[in-house]
């Protein structure tokens, strides 16, 4: 249905209200099927955060057409509510000087963790990461530790996973001590410190650690992510089992109908 509907000679803003409790897959899916007049149209209605979690569902050339469609300062705006790393991954499809200009417009603080991840070579554990996951110190509480991953921008692989690091908790944090995962915090008290629960065995990942490595600790322990840490034992980020799929998948995955028409549920089954 929702195809048929885009060939009416419908408003930009009437098809963004309309769909609005759209998954931002499923409305990706509509503006990737759109011409490019009206998919720049549409794009251009929609919130700063919406259209970057649209965004970070689309194919590389939809993303970049979208965001050279906006004013500078917007781009920069939705660039900041991206998660970094799709941000640096859109990041680097645009030339070196749109690029700076967009990195100078942004926030000083987004702007430096996706510096940080532009930095990385390609296939390593660093430039598959994110450097928002959920970090807590040791005396935080199990309580403490639900209030977080219960925040509803967070995708259910970085809620699966509390990092618990010695002070700074912004990436790179103090040392790396340990994870929690969301399974351990259900089977204790509220108040219980998240010192006494942590699962030590987990090693966590180079930052310089090849993307194969990376599959075979996820798809060995059956994680969702994997903690990242520096040469100094500090965690600089969490490498989630989407980011490695996407990476591992074609370049063209979210273009093809096969898996697009899977994604939202086989309608002939």
């Amino acid at each position: 249905a929702l195809h048929g509907e885009m060939d009416e000679p419908q408003g930009a803003s009437q098809f963004v209200a309309q769909h609005e409790d759209l998954k931002a897959a499923d409305f990706a899916d509509a503006l990737h099927e759109m011409n490019d007049k009206r998919r720049i149209e549409v794009a251009g209605e929609l919130q700063d955060d919406r259209l970057a979690d649209v965004l970070q569902e689309l194919p590389d050339d939809d993303q970049v057409q979208i965001l050279s469609s906006l004013s500078r300062e917007r781009a920069a705006d939705v660039l900041e509510e991206m998660d970094p790393d799709d941000a640096a991954d859109l990041l680097n499809e645009l030339p070196e000087e749109q690029k700076e200009e967009l990195l100078q417009l942004m926030e000083p603080d987004d702007a430096e963790d996706v510096r940080r991840l532009l930095e990385y070579e390609e296939d390593t554990a660093g430039s598959l990461m994110t450097t928002v996951p959920v970090i807590l110190p040791p005396e935080a509480t199990v309580a403490e530790a639900l209030a977080h991953v219960r925040r509803e921008e967070l995708t259910p692989a970085l809620a699966s996973s509390i990092f618990v690091c010695r002070p700074p908790l912004e990436t790179p944090t103090g040392k790396y001590l340990g994870v929690v995962h969301i399974q351990q915090l259900l089977r204790y008290p509220p108040p219980e410190p998240l010192g006494n629960i942590i699962d030590t065995d987990l090693e966590a990942v180079g930052d310089q650690a090849n993307v194969s490595e990376v599959s075979r600790i996820l798809a060995t322990y059956n994680l969702n992510s994997l903690p990242v840490v520096n040469t100094e034992g500090r965690l600089v980020g969490a490498v989630t089992v989407d980011d490695v799929l996407d990476h591992l998948l074609p370049d063209d995955w979210r273009a093809q109908d096969d898996t697009r028409g899977l994604k939202r549920g086989d309608r002939r089954g």
